[in-house]
């Protein structure tokens, strides 16, 4: 048995969460999950439906994106998913969808604002668009500069990616992370449906303010930091 095969099974579980949600159409999009200890990550293949995956289909690449095991080309998306795995150190997935409304965001480059308290509860401001990639950048390693792309907004806005998983690559698409695979997803479900809240309120009043902090703050730490009190947590006797 490959010594792989744990990282693949929770990748190909993983990516066949996407359809589940409505989070993709036909082939686009993708998960990837890593192995800090194998120093390779599992993604999905290039162009395969997700009706047709498998776990003989999944590919394993190390952090430069070199194929280690498999047969199938991997995802075009694996470069990007590389970069970001080398340079935050800490992540375990990342998912990459076109979800309707959260890619709508990303073509009229805009921000997602936060406008209501559902938004706060998951991440306290703005959901980033990053600037559309330069001509240069598009000419070169189209891929490896798409994570070089996330990573110089994430930098340039001062914002940490543990604070903020997920961003909109402008004119492309939403990239979501996590410390695994299930708050991987979690985030792409969420940030989708706060993009759908958030063109429906707009839609009704095209002048709706943004949430005052007051609330942002106590919405988010009622279930994040030191200060939580949201939820149920099972405790060791």
């Amino acid at each position: 048995m490959s010594k792989y095969n744990a990282m693949k099974q929770q990748a190909l579980e993983a990516n066949l969460r996407l359809p589940q949600l409505g989070l993709v159409s036909f082939t686009f999009g993708n998960v990837s999950v890593c192995d800090r200890a194998l120093n390779a990550f599992a993604i999905k293949p290039s162009g395969v439906p997700y009706e047709e995956l498998e776990l003989k289909k999944m590919v394993v690449v190390d952090f430069e994106g070199r194929t280690v095991e498999g047969e199938w080309r991997p995802s075009s998306d694996t470069l990007t998913h590389a970069v970001l795995y080398k340079t935050w150190r800490d992540i375990g997935a990342i998912v990459h969808t076109h979800s309707t409304n959260a890619t709508a965001w990303s073509q009229a480059q805009r921000d997602i604002p936060i406008l209501g308290t559902t938004h706060a509860d998951f991440i306290a401001g703005d959901i980033p668009c990053s600037p559309p990639m330069s001509d240069a950048m598009v000419k070169g390693n189209y891929e490896l500069e798409t994570g070089h792309q996330i990573i110089a907004c994430l930098k340039d806005r001062r914002l940490d990616y543990h604070d903020v998983e997920m961003m909109l690559v402008g004119n492309h698409a939403p990239f979501c992370w996590g410390k695994d695979a299930r708050k991987a997803i979690y985030n792409a479900a969420m940030l989708e449906e706060i993009a759908r809240m958030a063109i429906l309120t707009l839609q009704l009043n095209p002048n709706a303010p943004r949430l005052s902090e007051a609330i942002i703050h106590k919405h988010h730490s009622r279930k994040h930091g030191p200060d939580a009190y949201y939820g149920n947590e099972k405790k060791d006797h």
